[in-house]
């Protein structure tokens, strides 16, 4: 399975294992069945010919031959079908994992900022440890959150001490639904091969179950702090996320190439969660006639208004174009103002 990063996958395996390790062994012994099931058709082709003969007198000539011919070509074809199976998951969950864990640790493009990180579902913790070697590297007094629906701390924490990196990184248990974290909270999240498993008791494909995943990438988004940076490496869904993320006016978002895991397509897509503040500080307010202020209140930076000035409360405006304030009486002659405050106003 080759080198990654100047790691054999059987050093990458002696640490982390492989997850789901009992699909692979099941689909390993259904492989070996069908083998011996098309050594049989091979050992006993006339034998088989035979049977099918017996069981069918009205077959055109040859027929039986090609019969037990092709049920002997599928069972063999199947048995290659299921070694190949199991070989991508064993290369998926051990050397793809650990290169792809590399590749989003590189999607951030400075560490050294950043002082509190996620990752969301970290199961073995490959990706948890890419990113706290990350930040050993940095020389960084931050650390990493490994967070999972199950309980598996003790484990994670032995192979994160394996690593080199246990005093970066703890662990939470918790439903990625609702994460137990504060807004903004994050300055980074990770997740690898997670979010298609939230919501899984719906079954895949349901309406429901695309409702459970987009619960998980919005909290992604809530906990990331204004300019933070999420990235996440999922299977299949990626174009529901991508849409929702632009839904949520995330910004740089950007897809990977498509690559083969776990025998479906993958990517990984990163964004950065919008500024909620400008360098200058700007900010809107509401200011009636004669300068008088009658309420402050916040408003999408995508709207612009009217040039006010209020210089008795310290404030120069900005221009833009005026409107009314809806549910204000008529008489009140009120403009909507982004302004940049040149003292506090003391509200």
């Amino acid at each position: 399975m080759g080198k990654n990063a100047g790691r054999d996958w059987t050093q990458i395996y002696a640490i982390y294992g492989i997850e789901e390790w009992q699909t692979v062994v099941f689909t390993i012994f259904i492989a070996f069945f069908f083998t011996f099931l098309s050594i049989l058709f091979l050992m006993y082709f006339t034998s088989t010919c035979f049977l099918i003969e017996s069981f069918l007198p009205a077959l055109p000539a040859g027929s039986p031959r090609f019969l037990a011919g092709f049920a002997g070509s599928v069972t063999a074809l199947t048995a290659l079908s299921l070694f190949f199976a199991a070989a991508n998951i064993v290369h998926s969950s051990v050397s793809l994992h650990s290169a792809m864990s590399q590749r989003m640790v590189n999607a951030v493009t400075d560490w050294s900022t950043v002082k509190t990180a996620l990752d969301l579902g970290c199961g073995r913790g490959i990706l948890l440890n890419a990113v706290a070697q990350q930040l050993k590297k940095q020389g960084s007094s931050g650390r990493v959150v490994g967070l999972d629906s199950r309980n598996t701390a003790v484990e994670t924490l032995r192979r994160a001490g394996l690593e080199g990196v246990q005093e970066y990184v703890t662990c939470r248990e918790g439903d990625a639904r609702r994460l137990p974290f504060a807004d903004s909270y994050f300055d980074v999240v990770v997740s690898g091969v997670f979010l298609h498993t939230i919501g899984k008791e719906f079954g895949h494909k349901t309406a429901a179950a695309a409702a459970e995943r987009m619960k998980g990438l919005g909290e992604v988004v809530r906990v990331l702090k204004p300019g933070g940076v999420g990235v996440v490496w999922d299977l299949v869904h990626v174009p529901e996320y991508v849409r929702r993320l632009q839904e949520l006016r995330m910004e740089e978002i950007r897809v990977s190439e498509r690559v083969t895991a776990f025998m479906v397509s993958s990517h990984i897509v990163s964004f950065r969660k919008p500024r909620e503040v400008e360098e200058e500080e700007e900010v809107a307010v509401v200011v009636g006639v004669g300068g008088e202020l009658l309420r402050p209140t916040l408003l999408p930076r995508r709207y612009h208004f009217y040039s006010v000035a209020a210089p008795s409360f310290g404030i120069s405006a900005s221009s833009g174009i005026s409107a009314p304030l809806s549910g204000c009486p008529s008489s009140d002659v009120i403009a909507l103002c982004r302004l940049t405050f040149a003292a506090p106003l003391g509200l």
